[in-house]
């Protein structure tokens, strides 16, 4: 098959680039190192975020499309439409659940406000003399590995995917690959996350280290994803460590634990300190997470962009080249919606959407 597009990172906002693409009529070649990334390490949370416009425009379009594919994703994706409980630990952030819900509700966005007996019902499990919280019930979860290699199998006839690494990108688009050969296409998608500063070290993004725990089958526990409203303000720091709750029930019955996050580092290895910290921030909510059985832990590393907004668009003077990196946490989240602006940018169409917030900044005053 010859390739109209080549796009490196079969992750899945790799995959969904090329998805889309090959939506597009194009032929595609997905190249994919094997290293491993965001994709693999995280929650796979598909939630609405309203930090900005920008972030809640293109978070809400996806989180659509997510729901228009559920229903013919293999079952292997264990997409769940669980809703996500934003809690309140106190009147000040019961307010912020208030402005919050008006935020989503001018978007068209479906939540209610729970007080504090009916947050009890909803989840038994947390922890007496919480406020209350705000259920968004069209977030949801999957498991963006499948649901990855889900989006690359549904078009196998315009895509093709390789195991190849990239050495470097030439500024006339041709790529050199580590076996020695080269290829040159009319286009090329960038979109292998935190890696993607090796091939591009001028791109503006830093790596934000993350733990995740797993524990046994417990089901029943936990019924949405709980994330405390407090998880804005530190998933949004600029600097330092911090932990926030954030606990996910998969399918399986089994509970992901988050959440952490470290600048500037790329050791791959378990911090028992930031673990414990994390641990000890759930404790707080879900105090019988204590006496449950953990079976791993884990650490991977977003990609994270200095404004939190991925960039997506043309590279301002690499030819040929397009950028869809810096997605940071919401990857999984906002794949289908990058992927359609990025696919409509790259073939001449009107994206649904204004693509000039994720137009990548930082690059155009180094041209």
């Amino acid at each position: 098959m010859d390739a109209d597009v080549i796009v490196i990172g079969a992750g899945i906002v790799g995959a969904a680039c090329a998805h889309a693409l090959a939506q597009a009529g194009a032929k595609v070649l997905v190249l994919d190192a094997g290293i491993g990334g965001a994709t693999g390490a995280g929650m796979g949370h598909l939630v609405v975020m309203d930090d900005n416009t920008a972030e809640l425009e293109l978070s809400r379009r996806s989180i659509a499309q997510w729901r228009e594919l559920a229903p013919r994703m293999s079952e292997d994706c264990a997409y769940s439409a669980c809703g996500t409980l934003w809690i309140a630990a106190n009147d000040e952030e019961m307010a912020e659940a208030g402005r919050k819900q008006q935020r989503l509700r001018e978007r068209g966005i479906e939540s209610r406000l729970l007080d504090a007996r009916e947050l009890a019902r909803a989840e038994p499990a947390l922890r007496k003399g919480l406020t209350g919280a705000l259920e968004v019930p069209g977030d949801g979860i999957l498991y963006a590995p499948n649901a990855a290699r889900w989006l690359l199998a549904r078009a196998a006839d315009s895509i093709r995917v390789e195991h190849a690494k990239v050495d470097a990108i030439d500024d006339d688009g041709t790529l050199r690959l580590a076996d020695g050969t080269r290829r040159t296409v009319p286009q090329v998608v960038l979109a292998n996350g935190i890696q993607a500063t090796t091939l591009c070290p001028e791109l503006p993004i830093r790596p934000k280290k993350g733990h995740l725990l797993i524990t046994d089958r417990y089901p029943g526990t936990v019924h949405h994803q709980l994330v405390e409203l407090g998880y804005v303000t530190s998933a949004h720091h600029s600097d330092g460590d911090s932990v926030a709750f954030n606990v996910q029930p998969r399918p399986t019955g089994q509970l992901l634990v988050g959440s952490s996050r470290q600048f500037d580092t790329t050791d791959p290895a378990v911090e028992a300190p930031m673990l414990a910290r994390m641990l000890q921030r759930t404790l707080d909510y879900l105090p019988g997470l204590a006496n449950l059985n953990a079976l791993r832990s884990w650490t991977g590393m977003r990609a994270a962009s200095p404004d939190g907004l991925p960039l997506l668009g043309k590279h301002p003077w690499r030819e040929k080249l397009w950028l869809a990196v810096g997605h940071e946490g919401l990857g999984v989240t906002t794949a289908p919606g990058s992927a359609h602006l990025l696919a409509a940018l790259m073939t001449g169409a009107t994206p649904d959407f204004d693509a000039t917030p994720y137009a990548p900044r930082g690059l155009r005053e180094m041209a």
